[in-house]
């Protein structure tokens, strides 16, 4: 299953709405420290409601730890980033891809981009736009990849208006 990396992330509400995406798509949730909060952060339970149950979270104690646990693991790295090589829309996703995004100020470091198997970005129409808010960028790359890996599937509910 693909799964979400944060590294170094700032904005409790950005990870609580991540952790909301992720327990929504069944998708892992990783978190590299240091974190930019504390985990029991109100406005980061606030932002994930009630949905932190859901939420399959895994916390690393720093980007070696999480990179040996990874390439332990298996999977690309997907670094995405402003300044990647690549297209999300470009890219042939597999199952097994890690996302990772870096933290909202900064983005990843150079070097944690040069360790990733493949940098992507987002293309954007309006060149004065520096980059989309991290939850957006995160929602937009995990529905792409759960799209082409058939890893999401809709919901048999039925809605009806009332």
């Amino acid at each position: 299953m693909v799964k979400v990396v944060l590294v170094n992330p700032e904005i409790p509400p950005n990870t609580g709405n991540i952790a909301r995406t992720c327990a929504a798509t069944e998708t892992e949730l990783h978190l590299v420290k240091p974190l930019g909060f504390d985990l029991s952060d109100r406005y980061l339970k606030r932002a994930g409601l009630d949905y932190w149950p859901h939420v399959q979270l895994t916390v690393h104690d720093s980007w070696e730890a999480f990179y040996a646990g990874a390439r332990a693991a298996g999977g690309r790295l997907l670094g995405f980033s402003t300044s990647g090589a690549s297209s999300y829309i470009d890219t042939t996703y597999q199952p097994d891809d890690w996302l990772i995004f870096g933290k909202e100020t900064e983005g990843l470091s150079t070097p944690q981009l040069q360790q990733c198997d493949r940098t992507l970005y987002i293309p954007m129409a309006q060149p004065a736009v520096r980059s989309l808010n991290l939850s957006v960028s995160v929602a937009v790359g995990v529905f792409e990849a759960l799209r082409q890996t058939q890893q999401l599937v809709a919901s048999p509910r039925p809605r009806t208006l009332s």
